[in-house]
């Protein structure tokens, strides 16, 4: 299945005066490929639009492209015998920031995995990466990030979705966490011929860099738009 969720997040209290705000839109397409009778290759990009306020004193507003993330996984296209699914691959970096304060100027790369099971409508597994810089602006901070998604979720028969993840990053230059909890609730629809997932959910931060990251509660509004092959 091809799939192109368009994810909104609202997250506040920013900065050291706590009165920054973030908007942004995720458009992260995810597109299978088939390479061979026992493989795909699934592409998976995430591409930012920010609308931000106020992240420290003086920054003002800037709103526009933030970076991308672009992962590949090399996946067989059967479960292992114990019904797991997964996938490898690796992950880049890349500076398309439209204003220096939405984005590193960095390029970087890394490895990627994630692995899953479904089973009596239970969706749970983790997606992670680690991601080095490798080039850009020498000026700028150079890039060490883990990223850690554990999730889970259950599905009813009536096709909704009860779902906890958590998106947590730790900076290895910094020696700092970001941890988002997020609680989500998905409902599959059908408008004419498209099938649409649509989300609401909260997200609360129970951890994050001093004086530059969110604090409290943040929300998410995702519609993800689905073409089954």
């Amino acid at each position: 299945m091809i799939s192109l969720p368009l994810q909104y997040n609202y997250d506040q209290n920013i900065g050291p005066l706590e009165d920054g705000h973030k908007n942004y839109v995720n458009v992260q397409p995810v597109i299978p490929f088939s390479l061979n009778e026992d493989w795909n290759l699934i592409s998976r990009t995430i591409v930012p639009v920010i609308w931000q306020s106020d992240l420290f004193p003086g920054a003002g507003s800037q709103s526009g492209i933030g970076d991308t993330t672009a992962s590949l996984f090399f996946s067989p296209k059967k479960p292992t015998s114990g019904g797991w699914i997964w996938g490898v691959g690796p992950v880049f970096y890349l500076p398309t920031a439209s204003d220096d304060l939405l984005g590193a100027d960095k390029w970087g790369a890394g490895p990627t995995a994630v692995f899953l099971k479904q089973e009596h409508g239970f969706t749970y597994g983790a997606l992670m990466n680690h991601i080095w810089s490798v080039g850009g602006d020498s000026d700028r901070a150079d890039i060490s990030n883990t990223f850690l998604q554990p999730f889970f979720s259950y599905t009813t028969k009536t096709h909704t979705t009860f779902a906890v993840n958590t998106e947590s990053s730790y900076n290895w230059e910094t020696e700092q966490w970001s941890v988002p909890i997020n609680l989500l609730v998905k409902q599959l629809v059908k408008v004419g011929e498209q099938r649409l997932q649509l989300t609401a959910g909260a997200r609360y931060w129970a951890d994050s860099p001093d004086n530059i990251g969110p604090q409290g509660w943040g929300a998410r509004f995702e519609v993800s738009f689905l073409f089954p092959k």
